[in-house]
């Protein structure tokens, strides 16, 4: 009865979302209006209110036998998974931040540690309920009438439709997590282990269920290898005083309870809480433990961004400005070393996060060779321009060499393509022809100017 209710709601939610876009007027530009956000691309505040999917952030249904979730698309990852936790579940890959939400996360894109297993979380889609831009409420799976949009649908960005409800694999979980820190001093021997492991999913006669590394330095990086657990002899703890990262470099071995695994980065925002003094030990004795989280960082800067404090303060000591480079890119396994070397003397961030991933189908917007090996950089942090450049200096070294090592960068971010040189890297063939389907109006942005253009 429960079940039937909350189904009852969602229909009920769906033709009120609908009425509301039909009363939008023609040209008025269409944004979901969002409690919260993990993208990068700025806009101007003052904007017009966007489409309220606020009765979109509901589990629907968890199935223990067929191991499947129902579930809307403004669900956040964090209620996802203590709706399948209870089940012995979890989904297949679940992004590093507990607000990121699950339609979030398969129109644009997600990573972890289950990468090299399952690829992105797309790939565990099973059906997809989708508010298109002309309106229409329709439902794509791999077989139907509407394939292309469930294949074209990844890395759209809302510029095809909204997600308004998805049906997703689930896979078994054990309640601990053992884990394993492999050092390395060289990135060419970490690649090539790296490799070997995504490949065979073993190490050392060991299996692997989880695989992502650390970089610190040129000298030092490390393999995290993680293997489900039934029983474990102590658990660390890092939502409190501990850091996780810093554990990395301390302990060969570590055990945590799967939750914690799972969640194991947001309590820092991986190392980006150092930026507001939260890796001090004063300074996280006083901090709240309940304020620990992703999207309370993710706030501060936005409010940072706004009024532009820090850019202030440099100005007035008389520094350089800092240049923002946030990014996610990918890149074929052997070509990491090159990109890593490229990265450590022309930017010189640290730490920087790697993680394995294997697509298991071709999906158009974002061409990923299915079953190669390629490896996400992930970097998120301020650098300070050489006198002389332009703002954007670093973020378009990136992007070049990103290009020229044959892999792709994420759009949650800044880009600075030319337009055909982004309908190259994101097919832009089969995004005009989905466009021409499924938003024959032009009611929801274009992928490139969405992305690139900042509009």
């Amino acid at each position: 009865m429960t079940e039937l209710l909350i189904k009852g709601d969602h229909q009920r939610a769906v033709e009120a979302l609908r009425r509301s876009y039909e009363g939008i007027p023609e040209g008025t530009p269409v944004r979901l209006a969002k409690r919260t956000s993990n993208l990068f691309r700025w806009r101007d505040p003052s904007e017009a209110p966007g489409l309220d999917v606020s009765a979109f952030d509901r589990v629907l249904d968890v199935d223990p036998e067929a191991r499947t979730a129902e579930v809307q698309g403004m669900t956040t990852y964090e209620d996802l998974v203590d709706a399948t936790l209870p089940h012995g579940l979890m989904p297949t890959v679940v992004p590093q931040l507990k607000t990121i939400t699950l339609g979030g996360a398969v129109t644009g894109l997600g990573i972890e540690s289950t990468s090299f297993r399952f690829g992105l979380p797309h790939e565990a889609v099973l059906e997809m309920e989708v508010l298109t831009g002309d309106g229409q409420i329709i439902v794509a799976t791999r077989e139907n009438e509407h394939r292309d949009l469930f294949y074209g649908f990844p890395n759209s960005y809302g510029t095809l439709g909204y997600s308004l409800r998805l049906k997703i694999e689930l896979i078994p979980v054990k309640p601990y997590v053992r884990l394993r820190h492999l050092r390395f001093d060289d990135a060419a021997e970490l690649t090539r282990v790296m490799e070997r492991i995504a490949e065979t999913g073993e190490h050392d006669g060991e299996p692997v269920d989880f695989m992502d590394g650390t970089v610190f330095g040129a000298r030092e990086q490390y393999i995290t290898l993680g293997t489900f657990a039934d029983n474990a002899p102590y658990t660390s703890d890092y939502t409190g005083q501990r850091i996780y990262y810093r554990s990395i470099q301390r302990r060969s071995v570590d055990f945590l309870t799967v939750r914690d695994y799972i969640w194991r980065w947001d309590t820092d925002w991986f190392w980006c809480s150092g930026a507001f003094g939260v890796q001090h030990p004063v300074v996280r004795r006083i901090w709240p433990d309940k304020a620990k989280r992703s999207d309370v960082y993710r706030k501060l800067v936005a409010y940072d961004r706004r009024f532009q404090f820090v850019a202030r303060v440099d100005r007035w000591r008389g520094r350089r400005p800092r240049e923002d480079v946030i990014q996610d890119i990918e890149v074929p396994v052997e070509r990491l070393p090159e990109f890593l070397e490229f990265f450590h003397e022309k930017v010189g961030m640290s730490p920087i996060w790697l993680c394995p991933l294997r697509a298991r189908e071709r999906w158009p917007l974002y061409p990923l060779e299915p079953g190669r090996t390629y490896v996400n950089a992930g970097f998120w942090g301020t650098v300070r321009l050489p006198p002389g450049q332009i703002p954007e200096y670093h973020n378009r070294l990136i992007e070049r060499k990103v290009a020229a090592l044959d892999g792709h960068k994420s759009l949650y971010s800044t880009a600075f393509y030319s337009r055909d040189e982004f309908w190259r890297y994101y097919d832009g063939e089969t995004y005009r022809r989905l466009k021409e389907s499924y938003d024959p109006g032009q009611r929801l942005l274009d992928l490139y100017d969405k992305c690139v253009r900042g509009r």
